[in-house]
């Protein structure tokens, strides 16, 4: 009989940004108990996924395992951490672990997909542990860009395991917990088997910044605004929310929050007691009737999502409000790889209303919520862990990472998604490797990556479609001749003549010359009228379309 294994099976978030969902598991091979950290979202964009609305992590190996999951553990409110948790709580059915500010985010989520209250337990931070089955988890308070976001103590067998969760190195963050350099050194002192660790920005070489360098520059930026100050931000930004807020009272402008994440972020901030105070804030519909020079409005959208508010602003009026010339825009946000496109755009809006925009190109008005290279050095230097494995990052950031544990005498150990690595013996060894894809929340329905919905919807948004009706009479042949309708093609094609009449020549052509085998058999008239337009199309206009057939047949 083997004998137990302890192992680390990421299925998100390692060789990606974004979609975290990693597995930890203890007992004989293919019967651990297992237990989930984290369970996030990925989001689409229009060149990959068109219309989709959320990506999540691939679960089929962990829903074939449900009896063996002990819990989920949630790190922190952030949607790559805490976003797929209502989408998959049906196939999972496992209880959830988390802090107060976490909790109050994941019951909303359960709540709105109608999943029940008490599957999210509310735990205490370090000292308390959580036993389940052979694991004893502990949330470890540690800075981050959201409230009570905690690393993971992870005692198991004999072994103790940290998973960093996202974080940062921040002794004066403002809202939350400041990292505790004392409290990391006794949780680690009497040795670390592995740390797992974050590695967003394993490539920025200088020290991050407090989130207390940003208020300051924010409120003299504020002294030399003339008209309406509109700010962004990661709604999730809690600290960040509450220094703008805080600068724009002591410029004496009247604060106005727009936005539904932003009202349920300070909400649910101000319910769990993570923020002791507000300043005050006053309706989109009193706002209307104080001086613009007054004003300081704080909303969504700081990617240039399309429905937040910072973008519907930028076509025109929300909520009764619009920016006009002299009127300032700040961006107190980084932006996400992949989401410039949606930036720019609005910029260009706001620019061509006379906005002044301020990004931070000057780096005085962000700051990270990751460590830098040297932070992450730090937190290396405390836990000491015998394996150092990098995640929350992509392949490149991973490799970097493990490159310098390495040199630091540590073992570093690259893995990706779907790799199992087994961590029982000094030497960290592969020892599976498990499918870990996507799957893509469309609408309401779940659909695998391979299912061929969104392959067959980028073929069309790239090539157009075109739907041909024939009609056969009792004797199989054509009564009258096909029809076509096309949509995402142009109306006429190199020979200046009508696409669609083209087509409808050409396939009545093929009708005219096609066999009575041909005719009386629906696959082999399909395949040639679909084959005909396509040659047709491409001959007119350089493209071969998606093309549905539709044959009715006279009984």
């Amino acid at each position: 009989m083997s004998s137990e294994r302890l192992i680390y099976l990421p299925l998100g978030g390692a060789g990606e940004i974004g979609m975290n969902a990693y597995v930890y598991g203890y007992g004989k091979p293919g019967k651990e108990r297992l237990i989930v950290v984290d369970l996030g979202v990925a989001f689409p964009d229009m060149d990959t996924s068109p219309g989709v609305d959320l990506i999540i992590p691939d679960i089929a190996w962990l829903e074939e395992r449900r009896d063996q999951i002990e819990a989920i553990f949630i790190t922190h409110a952030h949607e790559d951490h805490i976003g797929a948790v209502a989408h998959t709580y049906d196939r999972l059915r496992a209880p959830i672990y988390t802090r107060k500010f976490t909790a109050n985010i994941a019951k909303r989520k359960m709540d709105e997909y109608g999943h029940p209250d008490d599957a999210v337990t509310t735990v205490a931070p370090w000292p308390q542990q959580t036993t389940v089955g052979p694991f004893k988890v502990g949330f470890l308070p540690m800075s981050h860009s959201i409230p009570e976001s905690s690393s993971l103590v992870i005692d198991v067998a004999g072994d103790r395991l940290i998973h960093s969760g996202d974080f940062k190195i921040d002794m004066t963050p403002g809202v939350g917990e400041p990292y505790d350099p004392d409290l990391w050194a006794d949780v680690s002192k009497d040795g670390v088997k592995a740390l797992i660790c974050d590695s967003t920005n394993v490539f920025s070489q200088h020290a991050g910044r407090s989130e207390a360098t940003v208020g300051p520059e924010i409120e003299k930026l504020l002294g030399t605004a003339q008209g309406m100050v509109v700010a962004t931000t990661f709604a999730s930004n809690v600290a960040r929310v509450k220094t703008l807020a805080d600068a724009g009272e002591r410029a004496g402008r009247s604060v106005v929050l727009l936005g539904r994440a932003m009202k349920r972020m300070v909400e649910a901030s101000l319910e769990t007691g993570v923020m002791k105070d507000f300043p005050p804030v006053v309706s989109p519909e009193e706002a209307r009737g104080i001086p613009r020079e007054n004003l300081m409005l704080l909303v969504t959208g700081s990617q240039g999502e399309r429905r937040a508010a910072s973008a519907q602003l930028a076509r025109g009026k929300y909520m009764g409000l619009e920016m006009k010339e002299g009127d300032m825009f700040l961006f107190s946000s980084k932006t996400i790889p992949g989401n410039e496109r949606g930036v720019i755009k609005v910029i260009n809006a706001f620019s061509e209303m006379g906005v002044d925009i301020v990004d931070d190109s000057s780096g005085l008005y962000h700051v990270s919520g990751h460590a830098n290279r040297p932070d992450l050095e730090t937190l290396h230097d405390v836990v000491k862990p015998q394996i150092l494995i990098p995640m929350h990052g992509e392949h490149r950031h991973l490799r970097e990472h493990a490159k310098i544990a390495n040199a630091k005498g540590m073992k570093g150990v690259l893995a990706v998604n779907g790799m199992m690595i087994d961590l029982s013996g000094n030497e960290p060894k592969v020892v599976e490797y498990v499918d870990s894809g996507r799957t893509y929340l469309d609408g309401s329905t779940q659909i695998g990556a391979m299912d061929g919905v969104v392959r067959d919807r980028i073929r069309m948004a790239l090539n157009g479609h075109v739907t041909v009706t024939v009609i056969m009479d009792e004797n199989d042949e054509a009564l009258g001749d096909p029809w076509v309708d096309a949509m995402g093609l142009p109306e006429q094609g190199r020979s200046k003549a009508s696409l669609v009449e083209i087509l409808e020549a050409d396939l009545a052509q093929f009708l005219g010359r096609a066999n009575a085998k041909t005719l009386r058999d629906d696959d082999k008239l399909h395949d040639g009228l679909k084959r005909t337009v396509r040659q047709s199309a491409n001959d007119e206009i350089g493209k071969k379309p998606e093309v549905t057939i539709v044959v009715s047949r006279l009984s």
